[in-house]
């Protein structure tokens, strides 16, 4: 278990090396073909010390690494940069954002599939801008009303992946306490379970709904994401988000734990379809 920033370099680091090997190079020609010593080559591939997306740039055009899609994953692995060295947008809040959320943002923006289990409040693709309000409002006592704009602005900028070309793929299983909980009031509240309804139809968004009457579930333990990434699944990981932080798994038997435990979560949950309705029935009787 570590913060996400160590997880983004070991991972980073384990599949640069895997890169080089296939590519038959060894660390010393590689430090040589970069202008490098060999020990910044080591560091790098055991996450010792992080790579500049410019280092990273350098190491796959050496590598002969042309998959565009791998290769700006793993910019955003290493730093703040796509894979043409612009900034992501993200970066313009980076004096306002803790750098764990920038790292679940950045994480988010690159991922191919996300599976999530929320147990308390909506999703934050999915919410209005009024109960983004007021959730951040309520999670962050006495918040500025400048801060508030901001962190809600960041909130909806998020929601852009779900209208990414191709966008991402969105599974959530959603507690009933989540459409219960009355969160701004009566008219906040229907207005977000009507934006839900709309995006269950959506193609690439799957909610579930984990009725009450499921009793005690694997998911009383708390919320969890896992992030999925095109090209290689080992760069999965396990997201926990806390009160002033967010902890990563990134071991083989987290995955598994995790991802077991989120297709059980599936087998007590209502069906899309029925989901979709009582979602439905909720919002007509909020």
């Amino acid at each position: 278990m570590q913060h996400g920033p160590v997880v983004r370099r070991r991972k980073l680091g384990a599949e640069l090396r895997a890169l080089r090997t296939t590519a038959g190079i060894t660390s010393g020609e590689a430090a040589r073909l970069v202008g490098w010593h060999q020990s910044k080559v080591s560091r790098i591939e055991t996450g010792t010390s992080g790579a500049k997306p410019a280092d990273v740039r350098l190491l796959l055009d050496a590598y002969g690494v042309a998959d565009q899609e791998l290769r700006e994953l793993l910019v955003v692995l290493a730093g703040s940069e796509d894979a043409g060295g612009r900034h992501h947008w993200w970066h313009a809040y980076r004096g306002v954002l803790p750098p764990t959320y920038r790292d679940f943002i950045s994480l988010e923006s690159q991922a191919s599939a996300m599976r999530t289990l929320e147990t308390t409040v909506v999703p934050g693709l999915l919410q209005t801008p009024e109960y983004a309000r007021a959730v951040t409002r309520a999670a962050v006592d006495g918040l500025p009303e400048e801060r508030l704009d901001t962190l809600v602005e960041v909130r909806l900028a998020r929601q852009d992946v779900l209208r990414a070309d191709p966008p991402l793929e969105l599974n959530a299983v959603l507690d009933e306490a989540v459409l219960r909980r009355e969160v701004g009031g009566p008219g906040v509240m229907s207005r977000q379970l009507t934006r839900l309804v709309e995006a269950a139809r959506l193609p690439h968004v799957r909610l579930q709904v984990l009725p009450f009457a499921a009793g005690a579930h694997i998911g009383v333990t708390g919320p969890f994401v896992i992030f999925s990434f095109p090209s290689t699944s080992d760069l999965d990981v396990v997201v926990l988000d806390h009160l002033t932080s967010s902890l990563h798994l990134e071991r083989k038997e987290d995955l598994e734990a995790y991802t077991e435990a989120f297709d059980a979560l599936l087998h007590h949950a209502l069906s899309p379809e029925d989901s979709l309705d009582y979602i439905a029935a909720t919002a007509a009787g909020a």
